[in-house]
């Protein structure tokens, strides 16, 4: 049986998860100042993550966060899913991405979830910066309208990020962003914070 087929196995043993293999390397298209885009995930993938976030039931936002959105850690979906992801980005994505930023180093994820945008629920995210290193977004879905994600700065949007590709930039200072209002449909995306080093962190969270 294709794997692929299996939402389940597909998800747990993360075996025919990606676009391109393995084996393949990936092609980076810078599409703003310091935005790159890249294929990641096939739509088979894409399409298992969202049915499994949804079916955790826990869409809710953290009264705490000072950005709160309609979201679910990918670790409290799977540990498993979770750990294929942070080796996937290392292994994979980090040395395409020190091609563009040398400087950069891989420690890790800070966290990786899923958000949804649905009318009379989230509909939009208001403008910020993220205390990461790097920050990803894949798309998830088709079938909505508005909801884009959106640089003012760099005077881009992901309104034709195509589903399963990963775009990626520069967090913290240089690239703040939002999400514009959603018009209809449902969107789901897949947010990926890259951990700081240590020292850096604990200088932020004094």
């Amino acid at each position: 049986m294709d794997i692929s087929s299996d939402p389940l196995r597909l998800l747990l043993s993360y075996d025919g998860a990606t676009d391109p293999p393995n084996d393949v390397p990936i092609e980076v298209t810078e599409v703003a100042p310091e935005i790159v885009m890249m294929p990641f995930w096939t739509s088979a993938m894409c399409e298992a993550v969202i049915a499994a976030a949804e079916a955790t039931g826990r869409f809710d936002p953290d009264p705490d966060d000072p950005v709160p959105g309609h979201e679910v850690s990918l670790a409290t979906i799977s540990p498993v899913l979770f750990d294929a992801l942070q080796n996937d980005i290392g292994r994979r994505v980090w040395p395409v991405l020190r091609r563009q930023w040398p400087l950069i180093d891989y420690h890790g994820l800070r966290d990786a979830f899923v958000i949804r945008y649905r009318s009379g629920e989230q509909e939009s995210l208001r403008l910020h910066q993220d205390i990461a290193q790097v920050s990803m977004t894949v798309r998830l879905c088709d079938g909505y309208e508005g909801a884009h994600l959106s640089f003012p700065r760099q005077r881009w949007d992901n309104r034709d990020q195509p589903v399963g590709t990963l775009v990626a930039w520069p967090s913290l200072v240089t690239h703040p962003h939002e999400a514009t209002t959603l018009e209809s449909g449902v969107k789901y995306g897949l947010t990926i914070w890259c951990d700081l080093p240590s020292d850096v962190n604990a200088t932020l969270y004094v």
